[in-house]
């Protein structure tokens, strides 16, 4: 008898992609198979969702309901859904969707497996939320997407009370993490071949909170540089409240971390801030953007920016705008406020008419384009070492190019090199000759390639009799887009949804 396969759905922020492969690692650990690629369906697929942009809810009642006919011509085929609209939205699901299976929320991720199974027995829907975490999610199994680039949870929940966001009720107060166990974890991955590591929180530099350390978050830092073998350290994301001076100092200390932030801003009216319960005002942030400046000239900063939250005056916007043009943002991932159930902000007075909040968010778009293309041209002439990914650049196959992330984040395509093979996870050092708002071009021959113990990791991976994992959707907009759309690891850098 042939393995079950199964199928992993994943939207929303990276915590919900880290959680994904922790589900993919349970479903393995039980004995289950990942459907291959392209193929026309899966014994078990499991939806894991996103509660944060409007909408949410009806998008996944219309994925399941396409999956109605397939159910009925594939016996024992089995759906669950999981993640924080499960957590929110419990019993529902099974009265709008009664062909669902399994509902499981995200504070017990670990029992999808056996819930599966007694669905299958008991021929009936298993619902099992929980209030409060049972198990950190990097102590269960995974199967990483990546085999050179891997996330690192060290905290799960938030303790902020942001007016717009629904996470801290679907996710918890926050816990964190022993650092030996976060050590531990990142030097397994680095002996597995893993090069890049990004430590994960909703709100990654209150790190230490637990136990009343405000250094904690920089000391884990230089902590992790100091693993050998590890070539790249990125976190995501912080908040502007939490970041301290220390933080800065470790980042420009620490050779292998890299000098790219991502801080979301949301508003640069102190006015809105304080409606949104931000627990900092614009020149705070501004401050922040000068002194990482100072001690890291060649940092890439991105952000996020909420556009037309209730209340938001002409002239509130215009201080948002003030403060793009005073940051100077490599990238921005601006989000047209939308209700979101359960968050005070929905039942505010002064929603803004969607006309013009569509307007300020083309002026907004437009504005960061122009930076961003600025910001980048900046880097035409620079030698950068390019971590070669895979899946990165879309038109790959039709240029006959590469893609990979330069130290700071910023995507470069570049000219394969002749005669001599390149594998995702090694290093290419390129010259940039052009550049564009979103992305880099390196048109001439590279100068180096240097194969890496993650290199050789992809190679054994893909040399392994096993199915290529499906992509991630990551549901956050790219500048410009009105819509949210399948997005890279610049893009994923936006925290829980909004932070």
């Amino acid at each position: 008898m042939s393995a079950r396969t199964y199928e992993v759905r994943t939207y929303g922020c990276q915590m919900n992609v880290h959680d994904s492969e922790r589900l993919s690692g349970l479903l393995e650990g039980a004995g289950y198979v990942r459907a291959p690629e392209g193929a026309d369906g899966a014994d078990v697929v499991v939806f894991n969702t996103c509660a944060v942009r409007e909408n949410a809810d009806n998008r996944l009642y219309g994925n399941l309901g396409q999956l109605v006919p397939k159910k009925a011509a594939r016996p024992g085929m089995q759906i669950a859904v999981g993640g924080c609209l499960a957590q929110k939205d419990r019993d529902t699901i099974v009265k709008r969707a009664p062909w669902v299976d399994v509902v499981f929320g995200t504070h017990n991720i670990g029992q999808l497996p056996v819930l599966l199974e007694r669905a299958r027995i008991a021929e009936e829907a298993q619902v099992e939320i929980v209030e409060s975490l049972e198990t950190f999610p990097s102590t269960l199994p995974s199967r990483r997407e990546s085999a050179y680039a891997a996330w690192v949870a060290i905290s799960v929940g938030c303790n902020n009370t942001c007016t717009f966001c629904i996470v801290p009720a679907l996710r918890g107060k926050e816990k964190d993490r022993r650092p030996g166990d976060v050590l531990a974890e990142v030097e397994a991955l680095v002996a597995e071949g893993v090069i890049e590591v990004t430590l994960l929180g909703q709100n990654v530099n209150a790190y230490g909170s637990d136990i009343g350390d405000r250094e904690a978050f920089g000391k884990l830092l230089r902590a992790t540089g100091a693993v050998e073998g590890l070539e790249r350290i990125r976190f995501t994301s912080p908040h502007p409240r939490d970041f301290t001076d220390d933080v800065i100092t470790a980042m420009a200390q620490t050779p292998n971390v890299m000098h790219q932030l991502h801080m979301p801003l949301q508003s640069g009216s102190d006015r809105v801030l304080k409606a949104m319960r931000r627990s900092y005002r614009q020149d705070r942030y501004l401050g922040i953007i000068e002194k990482v400046r100072a001690a890291m000239p060649d940092a890439a900063i991105t952000t996020d920016i909420i556009v037309g939250f209730p209340g938001e005056t002409e002239e509130d916007f215009e201080q948002t705008l003030h403060v793009v043009r005073e940051a100077r943002f490599a990238q921005a991932f601006t989000f047209q406020y939308s209700k979101r159930p359960g968050t005070p902000a929905a039942e505010m007075d002064g929603q803004i008419p969607k006309a013009v909040v569509q307007q300020r968010y083309e002026r907004l778009v437009a504005l960061q384009e122009e930076i961003s293309w600025e910001q980048n041209k900046t880097q035409v002439g620079r030698t950068v070492e390019v971590l070669v990914a895979e899946g990165e650049g879309r038109k790959d196959d039709a240029t006959r190019r590469l893609s990979g992330r330069a130290p700071d984040n910023r995507l470069v395509h570049f000219e394969r090199p002749e005669g001599r093979p390149v594998r995702p996870g090694d290093m290419v050092t390129v010259e940039i000759t052009y550049a564009a708002p979103h992305h880099l071009l390196a048109e001439r021959p590279a100068l180096s390639v240097r194969r890496t113990r993650a290199g050789d990791a992809w190679e054994r991976r893909t040399a392994a009799p096993s199915t290529q994992p499906a992509g991630v959707m990551l549901g956050l907009p790219t500048i410009g887009a009105p819509a949210p759309a399948p997005v890279g690891p610049m893009a994923a850098a936006g925290g829980c949804a909004i932070d």
